[in-house]
């Protein structure tokens, strides 16, 4: 198969493919500086529109395979292949360093894939090499609607690779009859438990539960492996609580990456105006619906205030929205002026979003392009320092972000 090979600089990318002519397109842009929609202002400098800043390193882009059909998420293996997510199919493909895709992975559940729904997350547990088990979310088909789950197999690979011993660990509850925001990131803590992030399922009837300890709904919760709850979870004594519930008061995170230190940042997607970045603390409010930043996306207003009692306000939100899907943490040596910075995925934004801290504050924003103007639905480090970022599309490209050895032609 071809490889096509995107030659970026700072200020502008050259788009080589080798089946066809080359074009120009923006590689990078600052942050936009149009009218927001929120009526409140920020609770502390610097909480939204950070400084524009630019990377130096000029980066290059492979497309490693592309026609997968909307794909969700991707995860390395310990031989450096990868596993993609198609969200609609419910396909899993195993995909190796040079592009060539496995038959699709047989034996998983059948997933509901209509419009946010579907397959989603897939990770590899830390200890693959003597266990082989991989963790997967998805839209869980229910007697009277549905609700995410999580799945765990062993793979088994081969010429037509398989999940074998399928058991469900998780499953959100109640169920809903909705076809939006149940969340779906996986990230494995420093301990081996699990996080996995939920959204309050849009509808009314699911957006209310946000905040309300009996329920799923606009949470992350954290489990054992097995499935089983960590006897120091924060509610776990509490008998009007659901055990798994680590934080609450969320909209729907559809990113999550540990840092450095070992804790917990998610990127939720808010309403129009609301896109937040979050630090996740055990037993902390977040406080969706009742207060925030943004708005409906009809305009109407949905928050009476964007701070109140005993609820957390977002380290960083934004307005406008990015539509935010992925993060990952950099923390590689290919990149040493990314080190510590966030890269999040944005839909949208149509961008790659990297936001640089300080004293967990942002301080800095950076629109990249390293997909052109296609809504990227992953961002991950790969084992090799790169990294590897999906788009989102009927034919759904893996791309590959190294710095650029040989100069433009």
């Amino acid at each position: 198969m071809h490889l096509r090979v995107l030659l970026t600089t700072l200020a502008c990318a050259t788009v080589l493919s080798l089946a066809g002519p080359a074009r120009a397109q923006d590689a990078t842009e600052s942050p936009p500086s149009e009218p927001g929609v929120s009526q409140f202002d920020p609770a502390f400098p610097g909480q939204t529109r950070a400084p524009a800043v630019q990377t130096q390193t000029p980066y290059q882009v492979t497309e490693i395979a592309s026609g997968f059909n909307y794909p969700w998420a991707v995860a390395f293996l310990p031989d450096r292949r990868m596993l993609v997510t198609e969200k609609p199919t419910g396909k899993l493909f195993i995909v190796t360093p040079q592009g060539v895709k496995s038959a699709p992975v047989a034996g998983l559940p059948p997933v509901d894939g209509r419009e946010q729904g579907g397959l989603l997350d897939v990770e590899v547990d830390p200890d693959f090499a003597t266990n082989s088990l991989i963790y997967w979310t998805y839209y869980e088909p229910r007697e009277n609607g549905n609700g995410l789950a999580v799945g765990r197999g062993k793979l088994k690979d081969g010429p037509q690779p398989r999940i074998e011993a399928l058991r469900i660990i998780f499953r959100m509850k109640p169920t809903l009859d909705s076809l939006w925001h149940a969340g779906g990131r996986l990230v494995f803590a420093p301990d081996g438990t699990l996080f996995v992030t939920l959204g309050e399922r849009s509808i009314l009837t699911g957006r209310v539960q946000a905040r309300q300890l009996n329920s799923h709904f606009g949470k992350i919760v954290r489990i054992h492996t097995d499935g089983t709850v960590p006897a120091n979870n924060p509610f776990v004594n509490n008998p009007a609580a659901r055990p798994e519930i680590y934080s609450r008061g969320h909209r729907n995170v559809l990113a999550a990456a540990l840092d450095g230190q070992g804790r917990l940042w998610e990127v939720e997607m808010g309403p129009l105006g609301g896109d937040e970045l979050n630090l996740v603390e055990p037993g902390k409010d977040y406080g969706w619906p009742t207060i925030g930043y943004g708005k409906e996306y009809s305009g109407a207003p949905i928050h009476e205030s964007s701070q109140g009692p005993g609820m957390e306000q977002p380290v960083y939100y934004w307005d406008p929205v990015i539509s935010p899907s992925g993060l990952t943490i950099y923390s590689g040596n290919l990149f040493p002026e990314w080190r510590g910075n966030f890269f999040i995925g944005g839909l949208s934004s149509h961008a790659l979003v990297r936001l640089v801290l300080r004293n967990d504050r942002v301080v800095g924003e950076e629109r990249l392009k390293p997909a052109g103007n296609n809504r990227v639905r992953d961002v991950v480090q790969g084992p090799d320092g790169a990294l590897y970022l999906l788009t989102d599309a009927p034919n759904g490209r893996l791309l590959k972000v190294t710095p650029r050895t040989a100069p433009p032609l």
